[in-house]
């Protein structure tokens, strides 16, 4: 059974939007824990871009709506989704990661997820953009959002 945890990103205080969304893609998407890239999907979005591709769905969601947040604009979330020791390989690990995110974002949204294996227990790390993939909207998450979707 996994346990999964949900943070929205936020831009960190003197750091811009694109240098802490390139700095959390950056950390998982790192090939060390990774087995060098090859538990890495990305959906809607090319895992290696996903950062500017991100960027460009907000501004594109901007000019659509008419819509902007000031500081506390959340620009991705990010869910850690652990497994237990011995309780799935790699492969599996991704797989469910993708389902889940698939579900949770109801194939709305463009994600990023990146299976861990540098730890006792394997752990996917899953990105996913605040905007749509139509740039009409942005996700919302509320208390209990992550109480919806089960595998």
């Amino acid at each position: 059974m996994a346990t999964t945890r949900i943070m929205p990103l936020h831009v960190g205080k003197g750091r811009t939007e694109s240098r802490e969304i390139s700095d959390i893609i950056d950390y998982v998407a790192n090939p060390q824990k990774t087995d060098n890239g090859k538990l890495i999907t990305g959906y809607a979005c090319d895992s290696r871009t996903a950062d500017a591709e991100f960027l460009l769905a907000k501004r594109q969601y901007i000019a659509a709506t008419g819509r902007m947040r000031g500081a506390d604009d959340v620009i991705a979330y990010h869910v850690r989704q652990s497994f237990r020791p011995g309780e799935i390989t790699q492969e599996e690990a991704n797989r469910l990661g993708v389902e889940f995110a698939k579900r949770f974002t109801k194939g709305n949204y463009a994600f990023v997820v990146c299976t861990h294996i540098d730890k006792s227990h394997i752990h996917n790390h899953i990105i996913w953009s605040s905007v749509s993939l139509e740039y009409d909207r942005k996700f919302r998450n509320f208390w209990g959002s992550t109480s919806i979707v089960s595998i």
